[in-house]
């Protein structure tokens, strides 16, 4: 602790808790030049604990943004892992690239790919992925989600931010809508998935890849005394 220096009352909402430096500055104020929006620093902290606690070398983003949330990724990440992350607007990934040089990430710890996620996911290799942070087109959720399930290893999570969006902006009878309702119910209801929403930003889903169900040994395999 710091002492008596301000911040306790800035400890009120998860969105205040922590500072960001420059590099993430300078990234965010580039995001709000060209009208991208950035996730907010609280989903930023959730993400690189996230990549932390997975000791995650590979991660996949959708949605690389001015590279405000690959910041946080890749500070979570081991210091030989490799953040794929995919966006369809060259100018956006030409900004995020000059942020991750910024930061001091050497260029082979990030791999850009322009175009649309739908048509990149498939191309990328099963159960090879720690974490998957999904940030882009709301009414293709669902899909996403189901290659982000391909992609992970046992263990490895899937982090969706805005899925709480529709709700509360009371648009829940659109196709953005309805996405999410069902990305929320496939949280909540897949048995290959442990799920968690937590009230950060406009709502964050992680969900868990759930290790595969062995059958028991039959009863005359076991060693008997």
């Amino acid at each position: 602790m710091h002492g008596d220096d301000g911040l306790t009352a800035r400890w009120e909402s998860p969105e205040t808790w922590v500072d960001e430096d420059d590099a993430l500055l300078e990234a965010r104020a580039t995001a709000e030049d060209l009208g991208c929006e950035a996730v907010p620093a609280a989903t930023g902290v959730a993400l690189r604990f996230m990549a932390t606690a997975l000791r995650a070398r590979s991660v996949v983003e959708v949605g690389t943004g001015t590279g405000v949330s690959g910041l946080w990724l890749l500070r979570g990440m081991t210091p030989d892992g490799v953040l794929t992350s995919i966006d369809p607007e060259l100018e956006h990934q030409r900004c995020a690239r000059t942020a991750f040089r910024a930061a001091g990430f050497a260029p082979a710890r990030v791999r850009l790919i322009n175009g649309r996620a739908l048509d990149v996911l498939p191309r990328l290799a099963d159960g090879a992925y720690d974490l998957v942070f999904l940030d882009g087109l709301l009414e293709e959720y669902p899909r996403y989600l189901d290659e982000a399930v391909r992609l992970l290893r046992p263990g490895g999570v899937v982090a969706m931010t805005s899925v709480l969006l529709a709700e509360q902006s009371d648009e829940l009878d659109t196709p953005e809508g309805r996405a999410l309702t069902e990305v929320l119910r496939t949280g909540r209801d897949d048995d290959r998935l442990v799920s968690l929403l937590l009230p950060i930003g406009e709502g964050l889903l992680l969900s868990a890849k759930a290790e595969p169900v062995r059958p028991a040994p039959p009863k005359n395999a076991l060693s008997s005394r």
